[in-house]
């Protein structure tokens, strides 16, 4: 089983589109999302119908973000939605063709189940950040979807585990990795990537806004060693020369002549 975690989308809907085809997720494979899938970017529809696909395909975590609690807050408790508006939620108003009222009760149903964190033995995933020394089934909203990493950063928390949030954009494209703690929201709708990591061997994928792969210098150089690998193999497993054939003839008729009173 591999296990991906990935960062905000921001209805960057063919950077998530060609994520997922890069990462050609198995049943057994587990997709961690750290929320933010809608405002800003103009496919927050689009982006929640891949997602909702992608559960018919792996297994699928998906975490709430600060977007996704302001969307609710205006959908289902009818709070002033001018605020979330300007936080980029005009472009999901579009995505649905004007009118929330549009949005798929499916839709709907997806963000209602979005989690506050999810937890395993080793990690801890959560939308923007946490209080080090609390559990996380008693962090606080401000910390889960508001707080971003400001220097000082936090200190690692008391379980031990390592920390996976999004939220604090990276606006160089870097993920920011302090060995505890690791950001992966790398500024996908700003002109950055949409950025998966394994969590295992900390493998990264990441993707533009135009779906776009980036291959950094190095990868490229391993590409290219790659290919030139395959080709040098194709050479010595090539065919052998057009007069060889004749010596395999040869060398068979021999066998063939062969009698055991010549021994």
């Amino acid at each position: 089983m591999r296990q991906y975690v990935i960062g905000d989308i921001h209805g960057c809907g063919k950077a998530i589109r060609s994520l997922i085809e890069a990462i050609e997720p198995c049943p057994d494979d587990e997709l961690i999302f750290l929320g933010d899938y809608i405002d800003r970017g103009p496919d927050t529809k689009d982006v929640v119908e891949q997602i909702i696909e992608l559960q018919q395909r792996c297994r699928v975590v998906a975490l709430r973000g600060n977007h996704e609690l302001m969307l609710m807050g205006v959908v289902s408790a009818g709070l002033d939605q001018s605020i979330w508006q300007q936080s980029g939620g005009q472009a999901t108003i579009a995505s649905y063709g004007g009118s929330l009222e549009k949005i798929p009760e499916s839709h709907l149903r997806f963000f209602r189940s979005l989690r506050p964190h999810y937890e395993t033995d080793q990690f801890i995933f959560v939308h923007a950040n946490y209080v080090a020394d609390c559990p996380m089934a008693r962090q606080e909203d401000a910390a889960r979807y508001w707080a971003h990493l400001d220097f000082p950063y936090p200190p690692p928390h008391q379980s031990g585990k390592r920390v996976f949030v999004g939220h604090t954009p990276q606006a160089g494209g870097e993920i920011l990795d302090l060995g505890y703690l690791v950001c992966i929201d790398t500024y996908c709708f700003g002109g950055g990537y949409l950025t998966a990591l394994q969590t295992d061997s900390s493998d990264m994928i990441q993707v533009d806004r135009h779906g776009h792969v980036r291959r950094t210098p190095a990868k490229i150089l391993m590409d290219r060693c790659a290919a030139a690998t395959r080709i040098v193999r194709r050479w010595l497993n090539r065919p052998t020369h057009a007069e060889e054939p004749s010596t395999l003839e040869s060398e068979k008729r021999q066998t063939n002549d062969f009698s055991p009173e010549q021994s």
